[in-house]
């Protein structure tokens, strides 16, 4: 069955149609309305994510307790854990070896913290992105196999056969989430949830997410012997970082890390998230949007454009002046990542847009930093809502990052791609992936890989659909409402924050520098309510309600607390509008 428009809005400003509750939907929240007392709009909201009345008191209030897996259900996971515990229990030496981005960087700072409480140490070991590229390398696990015991690779690992097999002398253990091929390495142990012998069941998981899998089973033997492990729950800070930093899915175990990692985070006790935050100027308390949009990108600058191990550093570090010096240089290599960024990807989509678009947007040239191709693809994937990949070139080898839409399996299309000989490397998971390319392959390989995702479905030109959650009226946008609907959260990547409908509105338009757009709504009040457009001048939206004047307006857009001064008052953060 069809539906009719949401306000009958068949082309908004950019373009799209707006589609809300259909009517199934509206009894089923009118319903849960009647039977748990919630708020409409919160009761619209948990319909929209499958959660009936009998669950709602559950999904607002996700705990650990309630969610969190056997970490046993895990293959090679005992094998891991006893092996770890050994290191520990002899004194051995035991090396950390991961990933250059926050993922990487948290997991290896829950081991170290982990193992710091335990009175113990271990070697740092985070690869330079451009020398040495993803994962592990021969030459680095030789060196750290002839040094060490145990070394522990988190957040990679999965696909390192030659250099795992290189650490001789050394027992290997990988903690990783990234998509396994039909083999894997000679390790001790691979834990991973996206191992082809898995499941899927906990493939959600992020390799920070795995890591502390592991420490709770730990945990769990320690005190079987009758000894008390470090404190798990005060660790959850780096989970939360990590989950939303690599745009995991928020269902799940996952929303109860997170939910829990702010309220740790919130208490300000690890001295580099609290250095890093007030370098960045964050003056509330911390939430998704803040880990995934200035924490994030802070911890990974080092990764993408300074040195390698800073972000691991600084999460790890329990010395206030280190964490500031280290958040200071990060914050600094932050800025310098911007305006790479920016030149990269105005090329890039000038390139993508020429080439045309089809299933796959891709861009390439020589000397784009390898740091900031990831971000850049991440920009033109959602300028042209397709998969998009942006690629490196270097003395003819290219390094490039892909992201893509949902629905759509990138990381499996890449290494496919990789097994049939047109990269030289190339891996991830559904949403994100890297490669490596020679030049002569270039074309064939983005030609094969386009071909594999129009297969999936990335070039169909369905509607650009724009789903809303619920209508209000503005004096219904209360900050009340607003805290009892992020109890629904939190909100992110396949738990998108509920977006919201304002019908027939008059607005006072002014421009916020260059690109941003801020409104007021005078229909509110008493409420008052303001609303933010960021980048609005980049499309239609700014330009067309600057103009407004007497025209009225439907409103779209999701509602948040704005902390200002020592006040707070209801926000709506602007997407989209349609004449009324």
């Amino acid at each position: 069955m069809t539906y009719r428009a949401f306000l009958n809005v068949e082309a908004s400003l950019t373009g799209r149609r707006w589609m809300g509750p259909d009517p199934a939907e509206e009894r089923l929240a009118e319903g849960m309305m009647q039977v748990t007392r919630l708020p409409m709009a919160v009761c619209q909201t948990l319909v929209s994510r499958g959660i009936g009345p009998d669950q709602a008191a559950g999904f607002l209030e996700p705990t650990l307790k309630d969610l969190l897996p056997d970490p046993m259900v895990l293959r090679d996971m005992g094998k891991a854990t006893e092996r770890f515990l050994a290191a520990v229990a002899k004194g051995e030496r035991i090396a950390v070896f991961g990933d250059y981005d926050v993922d990487g960087g948290a997991s290896s700072a829950l081991l170290l913290c982990w193992l710091r409480a335990m009175g113990r140490q271990a070697t740092l070991y985070i690869p330079d992105r451009i020398d040495e590229g993803y994962g592990p390398n021969e030459a680095a696990m030789e060196g750290l196999a002839a040094a060490h015991d145990l070394i522990l690779c988190v957040d990679c690992g999965t696909l390192s056969h030659g250099p795992i097999a290189a650490a001789q002398g050394a027992d290997v253990v990988v903690l990783d989430h990234h998509l396994g091929g039909e083999t894997l390495p000679e390790a001790l142990a691979v834990v991973n949830p996206n191992r082809q012998d898995e499941d899927g069941s906990l493939g959600h998981l992020c390799a920070a997410g795995v890591v502390f899998l592991m420490l709770v089973e730990a945990n769990r033997r320690l005190k079987a012997q009758g000894q008390q492990g470090p404190d798990l729950m005060a660790m959850l800070d780096l989970v939360a970082l990590a989950t939303v930093a690599d745009v995991a899915p928020l269902t799940g175990v996952n929303r109860a890390f997170v939910r829990q990692g702010l309220k740790v985070m919130a208490r300000r006790e690890r001295e580099g998230l609290k250095a890093l935050a007030d370098l960045a100027r964050m003056d509330q308390a911390p939430s998704t949007y803040a880990l995934g949009f200035i924490l994030g990108p802070r911890v990974n600058a080092g990764g993408r454009i300074g040195r390698a191990d800073l972000g691991a550093q600084l999460l790890a570090t329990d010395d206030a002046a280190k964490a500031m010096l280290l958040a200071a240089e990060l914050d600094r290599l932050n800025d310098e990542r911007r305006a790479i960024e920016a030149a990269v990807r105005d090329e890039a989509l000038a390139q993508a847009e020429a080439r045309g678009i089809g299933a796959l947007a891709w861009a390439a040239a020589e000397g784009w930093h390898p740091g900031v191709v990831g971000i850049v693809a991440a920009r033109l994937k959602e300028a042209v809502h397709r998969p998009s990949v942006v690629i490196g070139f270097e003395n003819g080898i290219g390094k490039g990052s892909a992201r893509s839409i949902p629905g759509v399996d990138l990381g499996a299309a890449i290494q496919r791609v990789a097994a049939e000989g047109l990269l030289l490397k190339g891996g991830g998971h559904r949403m994100a992936a890297g490669l490596t390319v020679a030049r002569e392959h270039l074309e064939a390989a983005m030609a094969r890989l386009s071909e594999l995702l129009e297969r999936q479905g990335a070039a169909d030109e369905a509607p650009r659909d724009l789903r809303i959650d619920a209508l209000l009226a503005p004096q219904g946008a209360t900050q009340a409402l607003i805290e009892q609907v992020e109890k629904a959260g939190p909100f992110g990547q396949a738990s998108p924050a509920p977006r919201f409908a304002f019908a027939n509105q008059a607005v006072h338009a002014r421009k916020m520098g260059e690109k941003h757009l801020k409104l007021s709504l005078p229909d509110a009040a008493p409420n008052r309510i303001e609303a933010v457009a960021f980048n609005a001048f980049d499309g239609p939206l700014g330009p067309a309600l600057m103009q407004a004047g007497h025209q009225r307006f439907h409103l779209a857009g999701r509602l948040e607390l704005n902390h200002w001064n020592g006040r707070t008052t209801v926000q709506l953060r602007l997407e989209d509008a349609s004449v009324a």
